[in-house]
């Protein structure tokens, strides 16, 4: 294995915080390092160990293993000449060698949020543990030098006179704290069952990331050596070395077990974790399982769980969370999980809205999206069915109430229900309340304001599970007499839905054959061939006619529909962007006009599913599946695909609810 192979892995540990890097150990991002600690969980992402230089000396020849890029242009040292496999399972493994030595080298990220204090909050631990093992035939030495930092994950790391690293030297670790024009950074450790550590400060400069680069960023970067790790090693000897940030817990020094040990209990977890699949699952759909699992985090802002977007730069996003939560927990029998999600969102409802994002701090949140409180009610709706869980739909309730209640008076955004049809709409000129929500300078690039046909979808469905509910808690209602009138709600909610779907048919196109994707507050049709009509069919109530369904799911296969997901527009559209490419400003122009979205496979199949149940499906996941075992992020799924062929991987390289609605739809896609 020769190749300067830039295809990616990632690590993370159920706070937010991550590894990252590329099979050949050459960093190409900012977003790559072992150690990149969510300080304020799953917030304050910091790079703090970015790598761990090594070399293998026998004989008094030294072998240079690691690999850098840098601004000249060039690679130093080529350790990657030596690479000889690298694997993922269990975890990213490196063996370099030749016929006569071999350095294996493993990283594990354990999960760090399922122990718990008396108080009953996770006892939380960002750390990371390197084992290295030498094959040889004699004695040799190794000698590991940490490169670190102490910056925002999103931004470069540069030397300047007013940043300082300090060190406090011990037996068996080694503790560093950035200070920063008198502002002290987070304080962590080295730490190593074996070898001798020397304090040897210098700076290295200038290593470049390409991958920044083409993505029109900063992409030069400094990094600091504080000194190096030197450690003889028989055949068959391993060291483990830990990179951990400081807590209040006393030290534990790093044992000869301290990695297996690690290995052991995070392969537990994860059995623990999918009791309902797990034991029947093939080795693929385990992957899959554990792919999907490193997206569930602990927010300590809410004290609950949530779901990140995807990695390595987004955060945890409302819309993303309650859209990924059926493929992650419901399909995965983790109904505590989709519970806690859904308790906790619903908790944070203000004024009939569910929040996009949370802050890292005691700041409000932003509810800036005009969908994520209906996929609240939609994703509740799919919990309920699969658990038959009364008592919660009783606490839960009066959110969908004020939900309902604040669409139909108006709430913020002028998002309010238009009393002459009945359909949701909403104005506010300069964002994006809506999936497609790119905006550059102020200026939405989709711009959506009106009446958004997945938005009024999904208002009909919520609509008919209130509906359902209401009936349900009248027939019974959990500990005793139900404090309402019930049967009130069950004629309000079933007249209105029954409004909303004679008002659904202002989207039906007939010259088109397909619907339209908007209606404009000026009443004008926006007739864009868009994936926001397959969303609307693939919801659990659907309110349009089979007939129109089936045609515009035909048009879909043939002008959306790729090989990993659907386009976000029709090629042949006078706006179509075939490639996500450039700076900042190109690609989000680019984002939802032509770019190849993976997750919109899972509404396709429902709707599919719905309308065609005799015929196959016309899709094959083939191509998805190999990108998840081969391409890109290996065992991960991208975030986005160029709408051309040969439709190269995008944007974030695992996104959250890509890998969902393939769990979601895993018997699907093994029958297709």
């Amino acid at each position: 294995m020769k190749d300067f192979d830039t295809r990616e892995w990632l690590l993370t540990n159920g706070l937010g915080s991550f590894a990252s890097g590329t099979i050949a150990d050459a960093h190409t991002r900012t977003y790559h390092g072992w150690l990149i600690a969510a300080i304020a969980p799953p917030g304050r992402r910091t790079l703090l160990l970015s790598h761990i230089d090594a070399v293998l000396s026998m004989g008094g020849q030294p072998y240079e293993l690691s690999t850098h890029l840098w601004g000249s242009g060039a690679i130093a040292p080529v350790g990657y000449g030596w690479l000889q496999s690298f694997s993922r399972d269990p975890v990213p493994t490196w063996i370099w060698g030749d016929d006569t030595w071999q350095l294996t080298r493993q990283i594990v990220m354990p999960c760090s949020n399922q122990a718990t204090g008396s108080d009953g909050a996770p006892i939380l631990h960002n750390g990371v543990l390197v084992q290295y093992q030498y094959q040889g035939p004699a004695l040799a030495v190794l000698t590991l030098r940490p490169l670190i930092g102490d910056r925002n994950f999103h931004s470069q790391q540069i030397k300047t006179q007013q940043l300082h690293f300090s060190q406090v030297v011990e037996s068996q670790r080694v503790i560093f704290q950035a200070c920063l024009a008198d502002e002290l950074g987070t304080s962590w450790q080295l730490s190593w069952n074996r070898g001798q550590y020397m304090a040897d400060p210098n700076w290295y400069y200038d290593y470049s990331y390409p991958e920044e680069k083409k993505r029109g960023l900063g992409d030069r970067e400094d990094l600091y050596n504080p000194g190096y790790l030197t450690v003889p090693l028989k055949p068959g000897e391993a060291i483990t070395v830990q990179a951990v940030v400081r807590s209040s817990r006393p030290f534990v020094p790093v044992s000869d077990t301290t990695f297996a040990q690690a290995l052991e209990t995070e392969q537990t977890r994860l059995n623990r974790s999918f009791p309902a699949v797990a034991p029947t699952a093939s080795p693929l759909l385990k992957r899959l399982l554990k792919a999907g699992d490193q997206f569930i985090a602990y927010r300590s802002s809410i004290q609950g769980p949530t779901i990140i977007a995807g990695y390595p730069w987004f955060s945890d996003w409302g819309r993303d969370t309650l859209i990924a939560l059926p493929g992650l927990a419901l399909a995965t029998g983790r109904y505590e999980l989709a519970r806690g999600l859904l308790r906790t969102f619903g908790m944070y409802c203000h004024n009939g809205l569910i929040p996009n994002t949370f802050p890292d701090g005691d700041e409000r949140p932003a509810y800036n999206s005009i969908d994520a409180a209906l996929w609240w009610i939609e994703t509740l709706g799919l919990y309920l069915e699969a658990t038959q869980d009364w008592d919660f739909l009783a606490q839960q309730y009066p959110v969908v109430q004020q939900i309902y209640k604040r669409f139909m008076v108006g709430t913020a955004f002028n998002i309010r229900v238009d009393a002459s049809d009945g359909l949701v709409t909403w104005e506010t000129p300069g964002v994006a309340l809506t999936w497609m929500d790119a905006v550059v300078e102020g200026q939405p690039m989709t711009p959506r304001q009106g009446k958004a046909i997945e938005i009024n979808a999904l208002w009909y469905s919520a609509l008919c599970w209130a509906d359902r509910w209401a009936e349900q808690l009248q027939q019974g209602y959990p500990g005793g007499e139900p404090p309402t009138n019930f049967g009130n709600h069950v004629r309000r909610y079933r007249q209105q839905a029954l409004q909303v779907r004679a008002s659904l048919q202002q989207f039906w196109n007939a010259d088109a054959g397909y619907f339209y994707d908007l209606i404009a507050p000026n009443d004008e049709r926006n007739a864009q061939i868009r994936p926001n009509a397959i969303l609307a069919l693939s919801l659990e109530h659907c309110g349009f006619p089979a007939d129109q369904a089936r045609q515009a799911l035909l048009i879909a296969r043939d002008r959306l529909l790729t090989p990993y997901g659907l386009r976000s527009l029709d090629p042949s559209d006078p706006e179509y962007q075939g490639r996500y490419e450039g700076g900042v400003w190109e690609r989000d122009r680019a984002y939802h006009q032509g770019t190849v979205w993976s997750w919109l496979i899972g509404p396709f199949i429902r709707a599919w599913k719905r309308y065609f149940p005799e015929e196959p499906l016309p899709w094959s996941a083939k191509h998805l599946l190999y990108h998840f075992e081969q391409d890109a992020c290996l065992d991960s799924i991208s975030e986005i695909f160029d709408g051309d062929a040969p439709h190269e991987a995008r944007g974030a390289i695992a996104q959250a609810w890509s890998v969902a609605e393939l769990i979601r739809h895993w018997d699907d896609v093994i029958e297709a």
